[in-house]
């Protein structure tokens, strides 16, 4: 109890110091494991601790990180990856292993030898690749689902290369391996009895004497007992489980379930992480699937970290010090070698601009299936311990320069596709008075807006694609950065009366606004903010006219609210309205008194008036009224004098700010 309490205090407190020191720094969670890893390896070896076994347990998290990716994607989803699943994860399993079966030849292996090696290398990291694009928010990009595509291939391809592998055996190796077991007088036979030649566990594949034919059979019940399970007998089991209104036990079943397909999956000799991935694509339509993504999700979160840890801890500092040049050479040219296929099948695949470097860097590295592989050829006399130990640190420092490389995308290659623009700007031809930057889901309305009151407008957008798309509806847009001061120029910043600002980030909104406001003050500005304190920021750089995002559909949301409650659908209009109305005059006040520079919470004057305001706010709607909260048959009764005013003063407000 003592150890595994000690241990589990290294492992947590390694990860809580270095993933937080990482993610400050930009680089990624992923690498922060991976340093702590690292850094306590001196202590793990003092204490004898079998970072292995610990890797084996923790390699649980991939399975639940598939299962959640299959909760994602419906069956029809799935389907319609079906020709980049094949083509492009086939081929990039069949043309990595003939380049580096070909390299390890060249090197003076034997083709036995290179072909294992190229089955181990060709696979790149499941649990580093869909963490990381997961945490950048890239999953849906093209880029990040034809990496999906490819790993999804790499978890199917494991079956058949675990069934090829023994039939590579070194026959010098195998010869050895029964001499040390007569030697050891039958030692290795009670081993290889009590463990199955796993030397971290029992091994559970019940099919492996069974004749080729029945090992089919018995696959495809497996697969068919996962999905037959997960669409029939899910509901009725959470039912049941609901019935007694425990959080937890709903959490126990939800792990069960997961423990459970992959158990199956192992017993006939499958990949665990390919039958969760499955079970989940089974029950992405289920009523369960949000809460049990939720149930999961931490504990994957916890196996995906101490994974991590444990390559950073496996490390073999002694071996890789003492061959520094060749390992570390033969790690950057497997990466390279992967990173030139990658990129030649995404330019065959047609995947572009940002996206095709995301695939090409994303997927360089070896995977923590090439830890399972090599412990695999090692017991069956496949490949030799000596040169087993050197791929060990090849796949080890692979996947941990693999954080560096989506650096380089964010920080290098993304910042030049941002927009996917390798184009010059169009030439612009001003159209009227109004200006729009920014033609997304927040401009396009406004664009609508205008065209069908008869104005003409000029659109910028920075977004190649988004352009190709909206001209094919014959909306005429321009491509251009709009935050250029050329470019705003050449628009007609000096004749428009109106600047809409819609495009999405932040800091450029405000630089835009701060550059119209003091060089163009004739131009009424209308911005866009992202948020509150946006809204201030705006307001300091001189604009008036500023519209959050997401606070007119609050507004409204509140009003229905009130009609769901019995009032009156004009008391809930006038209600809406005055909220709107207070909330202006509280913005403007506080606007007055916020600093920039200071958190909200520690700005003592703002945080008064905040709450001097919203006490006499609330009194004052608490004092307003109710006198239309039953409806009448006509729907709409008389309004009051009271009420009429209160609506005109509203509108007399929101004329007088825009």
């Amino acid at each position: 109890m003592g150890d595994f309490l000690l241990l589990s205090f290294i492992f947590l407190c390694a990860g809580v110091i270095a993933v937080p020191i990482a993610s400050r720094l930009g680089l990624g969670s992923v690498l922060g494991y991976l340093i702590a890893g690292i850094a306590i390896s001196p202590l793990l070896a003092a204490l004898n601790v079998d970072v292995i076994a610990i890797q084996h347990f923790a390699e649980f998290g991939v399975v639940m990180m598939l299962f959640l990716v299959g909760l994602e994607l419906e069956p029809k989803l799935l389907w319609g990856m079906r020709n980049r699943l094949l083509g492009l994860g086939g081929l990039q399993v069949g043309l990595t292993i003939a380049a580096v079966m070909g390299v390890a030849m060249i090197l003076g292996q034997p083709w036995t030898v290179a072909l294992a090696i190229g089955f181990v290398l060709a696979l790149s990291s499941t649990a580093i690749v869909l963490q990381t694009l997961n945490e950048k928010g890239l999953m849906k990009s093209d880029g990040g689902q034809s990496s999906f595509s490819v790993l999804l291939f790499q978890d199917i391809a494991v079956i058949p290369i675990l069934a090829i592998l023994p039939l590579l055996v070194l026959p010098e190796l195998a010869d050895a391996a029964h001499g040390a077991a007569a030697d050891g007088h039958g030692a290795a036979d009670h081993g290889a009895d009590d463990h199955g030649g796993d030397s971290h566990g029992t091994n559970l594949n019940m099919i492996a004497s069974l004749p080729a034919w029945a090992q089919v059979l018995a696959t495809l019940g497996a697969i068919a007992a996962v999905v037959l399970i997960g669409s029939l007998a899910t509901r009725p089991l959470f039912r049941f489980i609901a019935w007694a209104r425990l959080r937890e036990l709903f959490t126990a079943a939800a792990l069960l379930g997961v423990i459970g397909i992959a158990l199956l999956m192992t017993l006939v000799g499958l990949s665990p992480a390919l039958g969760a991935f499955l079970a989940g694509v089974v029950l992405a339509n289920s009523e369960y699937r949000h809460e049990l993504e939720s149930d999961i999700d931490p504990f994957r979160g916890l196996l995906l970290g101490l994974f991590f840890i444990t390559v950073g801890a496996s490390v073999d500092f002694e071996l890789l010090g003492a061959n520094l040049a060749p390992i570390l050479g033969l790690t950057l040219g497997l990466m390279a070698l992967k990173a030139l296929i990658l990129f030649a099948l995404a330019f065959v695949f047609r995947i572009r601009g940002a996206d095709r470097w995301l695939f090409t860097l994303g997927l360089a590295q070896a995977g923590e299936f090439g830890f399972v592989l090599l412990s695999f050829t090692t017991q069956n006399n496949v490949i030799p311990q000596a040169v087993a130990d050197q791929l060990l640190l090849i796949v080890a420092l692979s996947m941990l320069l693999t954080p560096l490389l989506f650096i380089l995308f964010d920080r290098v290659i993304a910042p030049r596709f941002s927009a996917g623009q390798d184009r010059e700007p169009d030439e612009i031809t001003p159209e009227g008075g109004i200006i729009i930057a920014g033609h997304g889901r927040f401009g396009g309305i406004v664009n609508r807006m205008m065209r069908g009151a008869g104005h003409d407008t000029t659109v910028l957008d920075f977004s190649s694609e988004q352009l190709e798309l909206l001209r094919a509806f014959d909306v005429k847009v321009f491509f251009g950065d709009a935050t250029r001061p050329d470019l705003i120029h050449a628009a007609g910043i000096e004749d428009a009366r109106i600047l809409v600002i819609c495009i999405d980030d932040k800091a450029q909104i405000t630089e835009l606004a701060r550059h119209v406001c003091k060089h163009h003050p004739h131009v009424h500005v209308i911005a866009r903010a992202v948020d509150r304190q946006h809204v201030y920021e705006l307001y300091a750089v001189g604009v008036r006219d500023i519209i959050r995002e997401t606070f007119d559909s609050g507004v409204r949301a509140g009003r229905c609210a009130f009609e769901a409650l019995g009032v009156h659908p004009f008391e809930a209009e006038r209600l809406a309205r005055q909220f709107a109305q207070d909330d202006r005059y509280a913005m403007r006040e506080l606007a007055s008194v916020y600093k920039a520079d200071v958190p909200i919470q520690d700005n003592p004057e703002y945080v008064e008036k905040a709450k001097a305001i919203r006490e006499e706010r609330e009194a004052e709607l608490k004092r307003g009224g109710r006198g239309f909260n039953s409806r009448s048959d006509r729907g709409w009764a008389p309004p009051t004098l009271k009420d009429v005013e209160v609506v005109t003063e509203a509108d007399e407000e929101e004329r007088h700010e825009g």
